[in-house]
């Protein structure tokens, strides 16, 4: 049997043994016998979009404001990239930016409330989760408030509460139109009635700036819920919101079982609201800060109309 499996004369393979690699491939200029290693690409550079599903350049989507370039779909904004969209350059200057929250009922559970506070911190770099401010665009002043969900939820507690009141009075002493952009969980249940007592005194607030006849405009984006829907988010003489956006104040589930009617379905989204009349406009975040431009061009010029017009009344 040995005969059978001799080696042709013809054969190309080598009679070294095949133990010995290096001897046994043959050798081609520009080919390594090691296997080469493949390319790593880094971490982050890509993603999946979160609704349509698509790999899309994650560069790609921050410089397009934080929106898919495929599907449209509105990633969230921090509170300084919403200042830096919706005011002139270096035109924001921040008010009580110091005041902070306490742990006043001593909540504990999986982590206390001083240690989530402690940690929002440090993640985002603010003391809450309203940046308040007076700030211009176009020239024109105004009066901005910007919600941030980073922060806790957005969740509304003592302060954040007390500095949307102060913004309101603020800018009803200075006469000016206020801009709030809210994001948020609703109230903030680790301070208990207080985080609802905020319901209140800011809807309290807004009542004197309308009474001034000052103009008030809310820009709702995703999600804004709860008590700060049931609050000063709905009290707009204009609402906007983003594409999108859920807005609502309890959950599906929550209404579905106090109503025991069946829910249309996206009833809590921004276009569903827009249909129904709750909302004003919805605009793509790329078209915002021009719609915003025109609506204070507008509300700027009708006061000055009034003005001329009481002036020449009077005399």
């Amino acid at each position: 049997m040995a005969i059978l499996f001799r080696k042709s004369k013809y054969s190309t393979l080598s009679s070294v043994p095949p133990t010995d690699i290096s001897a046994v491939a043959p050798h081609h200029a520009g080919l390594s016998a090691e296997p080469s290693k493949r390319k790593e690409i880094p971490e982050g550079l890509w993603e999946k979009c979160k609704k349509c599903d698509e790999m899309i350049f994650v560069k790609t989507r921050k410089d397009n404001m934080n929106v898919c370039p495929r599907c449209g779909y509105h990633y969230p904004l921090t509170a300084k990239q919403r200042i830096e969209l919706l005011t002139d350059e270096g035109s924001f200057t921040e008010i009580d930016a110091e005041m902070v929250s306490v742990d006043t009922l001593k909540f504990t559970g999986v982590a206390s409330y001083s240690e989530k506070l402690a940690a929002s911190k440090a993640k985002t770099g603010l003391k809450d989760a309203v940046v308040c401010g007076k700030a211009s665009l176009q020239g024109i002043p105004f009066a901005l408030g910007v919600m941030d969900f980073r922060f806790l939820g957005a969740s509304m507690g003592a302060v954040v509460g007390e500095k949307i009141t102060r913004l309101v009075e603020f800018a009803t002493a200075e006469k000016l139109p206020l801009v709030i952009v809210t994001a948020s969980g609703g109230a903030r249940m680790y301070e208990g009635m207080i985080s609802l007592m905020q319901m209140a005194k800011t809807s309290g607030a807004l009542e004197y700036h309308k009474e001034a006849g000052l103009p008030y405009i809310v820009i709702m984006t995703h999600p804004t819920t709860a008590g700060v829907t049931a609050s000063f988010a709905s009290l707009g003489d204009l609402i906007y919101a983003e594409p999108e956006a859920l807005i609502g104040f309890a959950g599906p589930r929550v209404i579905k079982d106090t109503t025991q009617a069946h829910l249309p379905e996206g009833f809590q989204t921004a276009e569903f609201l827009l249909k129904k009349g709750l909302i004003d406009r919805i605009i793509d975040r790329k078209n915002l800060r021009q719609e915003l431009v025109s609506t204070l061009e507008y509300f700027n010029f009708y006061a000055n109309s009034t003005k001329e017009t009481k002036k020449r009344s009077s005399k």
